[in-house]
């Protein structure tokens, strides 16, 4: 046997650390599943992965063997915004900060991660000043400095060639007047938003003060991106590496493989046990065929991590056996309808109000899969894991049913007594998202408001087709079923990028319908509340008129039946990350 090294023997000691942070009798978890008497794998028991590292190791080898039913948004972390994508990214990039691996509520905090500490802010909290950790580089073995990072950063404003990527830190710093991005300005001084005074210090400039600088930075924006390497928007194609895994190969729309990083140092990386010798992900797997090879043991992970579809609940939850490999978290995510205003007769809030009140919100839970496996029947936008939350109900029906007379007096209100034809879009490799337009479909056509039906792929689902703002409007697309998950866990963190209308460009929209100057001057005042009580409950009120507006029709405050793969080690559902922790697993 081949001696460890000093690194790896680190690293050991760093899982180790993890597993008893992550594990039993600390930090009000439960005792991880025991092994069994012969010393395999631990016995299976339902949600044993929400409070305790689920079958706990820290062998290192093997491939794990993942699987999408669609294809990737992109694997540049400047043009991604898939919850997914935050998720598994992390094993091929690091950015300042992450979420704190793991179970249990401590994952919903950040800890350092490139940074050597959680970042300073001025005493105005206008600025954000982190160190970056000596000894981290590239897989090329390049130190990465701070300038990578700002680098990094400057290059995702460019929302033309990163269309999907957030734009929080567009909106937060203060950029040069007309700034264009580092391709259309290359030489364009953008000090004025962040500076790089040495190779390790970075400092962000903000336009106002702003309190929840560490969670922005865990958002792949800030994965540092070597310039000479920089090939725009091919550089999905080969992203290099900062993590501890890099691109074996990368045939887009099909497959790739990751491998080891030898320029990744575990000294500088304590969150990270890296166990997997290799990483296989197929792409564009259908979705029922998905949770089959996951039931059946030929994969080991669902990478989108929403859950189960309908056709795999009927198999796994009489079966006591595949039953116990599963987990039902719930999540701070809404699943929803936008109802876009763009889309006459829509513009009319009347109109928008017929569709409110004539969805069939029981019918729209069953597609998802019901209250255990979709989630619980939805009646505002924000979910109950975020803080402050309020649960209210502006359009309250008998059962939940909707309400044809209500929904007829709105149409005569908005002037079409007879109702109307629109297009309803939804993310065509989504049984649950399908079955939610036929939902509506059918509910609507009781008010005499016909809906097209249109399937378009996930993966562009945002740039080309709903979330363009041209097709959008050429198409008459009025209603558009999406979800939602939190970024962080307040209302800034949830509710700010798909209801404010000043997030809105070109492409890649995740707010497809909320256009109200109300309800932005009311985000307004809620970001820049420093009292944390006074600032929930202007989130309340943001939630509030964005249902008076009638441009969102909540659907589920979603759950998931997540199901554990056969021979997968360290599972943990991290509530970060709202779904296992990807960077923690091994295999058998």
């Amino acid at each position: 046997m081949r001696r460890k090294s000093a690194l790896a023997a680190a690293a050991t000691a760093a899982l180790a650390l993890v597993l008893s942070a992550c594990g039993g009798g600390g930090g009000g978890t439960q005792q991880q599943p025991a092994q069994s008497a012969s010393g395999g794998a631990a016995q299976p028991v339902a949600d044993a992965a929400l409070t305790g590292v689920y079958n706990p190791s820290t062998k290192k080898g093997g491939t794990l063997k993942a699987a999408h039913s669609g294809d990737w948004d992109s694997l540049d972390p400047a043009d991604t915004y898939y919850g997914y994508s935050f998720n598994f990214g992390r094993l091929y990039w690091r950015t300042l900060t992450m979420y704190k691996p793991g179970p249990g509520p401590e994952g919903n905090t950040v800890i350092p991660d490139l940074a050597e500490g959680l970042g300073e802010p001025s005493s105005d909290g206008k600025s954000w000043t982190y160190k970056i950790k000596q000894g981290v580089k590239f897989e090329d073995g390049t130190p990465i400095t701070s300038k990578d990072v700002a680098y990094a950063v400057a290059r995702s404003f460019d929302k033309e060639t990163f269309p999907h990527g957030p734009s929080y830190l567009n909106e937060l710093l203060d950029w040069p007047k007309d700034y264009k991005g580092v391709y259309k300005a290359p030489d364009a001084d953008y000090s004025s938003a962040i500076e790089t005074p040495d190779d390790q210090t970075i400092v962000f400039k903000l336009k106002k003060p702003f309190a929840s600088m560490d969670y922005v930075v865990q958002m792949p924006m800030t994965a540092p991106v070597p310039k000479d390497k920089d090939t725009g928007a091919k550089y999905r194609e080969k992203v290099v590496s900062s993590g501890p895994y890099k691109f074996e190969s990368n045939e887009i729309g099909k497959r790739f493989a990751l491998v080891r990083n030898d320029q990744w140092d575990p000294a500088t990386d304590p969150n990270r046990p890296a166990l997997p010798d290799r990483i296989e992900v197929q792409l564009n797997v259908n979705a029922d065929d998905l949770d089959n090879q996951l039931i059946s043991g030929d994969i080991h992970l669902d990478i989108p991590g929403t859950g189960l579809q309908p056709a795999a609940l009927g198999k796994v939850l009489p079966d006591p056996a595949l039953k116990a490999r599963t987990d039902n978290p719930i999540i701070p995510r809404l699943w929803f309808v936008s109802v876009i205003p763009e889309a006459p007769p829509l513009d009319n809030v009347e109109c928008r109000k017929a569709v409110m009140w004539a969805a069939d919100r029981v019918a729209n839970q069953t597609a998802y899969g019901g209250p255990v496996a979709g989630g619980d029947i939805a009646t505002n936008v924000m979910p109950p894991p975020i803080v402050g939350q309020e649960k209210f109900d502006l359009y309250q029906t008998a059962e939940n049913k909707g309400d044809v007379e209500k929904a007829k007096q709105a149409l005569a209100a908005c002037g079409h007594p007879d109702g109307f034809e629109t297009t309803m879009t939804y993310r065509a490799e989504r049984p649950r998202e399908k079955a939610l337009a036929e939902a509506m479909q059918q509910a609507l056509a009781k008010v005499n408001i016909k809906l097209t039906l249109k399937g378009f792929p996930a993966s562009s689902y945002f740039s080309d087709y709903a979330g363009n703002v041209e097709y959008q409007k050429k198409n008459k697309i009025g209603l558009a079923g999406h979800g939602w998950g939190s970024d962080w866990p307040d209302g800034y963190g949830f509710m700010q990028a798909i209801v404010d209308s000043r997030t809105i460009r070109d492409a890649g929209n995740y707010n497809l319908s909320v256009k109200s100057d109300k309800v932005d001057g009311l985000i307004d005042q809620a970001s820049g509340e420093l009292d944390a009580t006074a600032r929930g409950k202007l989130w309340v009120d943001v939630d509030k008129a964005v249902m008076e507006d009638a441009s969102i029709l909540p659907v589920v405050w979603a759950k998931a039946l997540l199901l554990r793969g056969e021979g997968v080690t360290n599972i943990a559902y991290n509530e970060g990350q709202s779904m296992y922790d990807y960077i923690l697993l091994g295999v058998e």
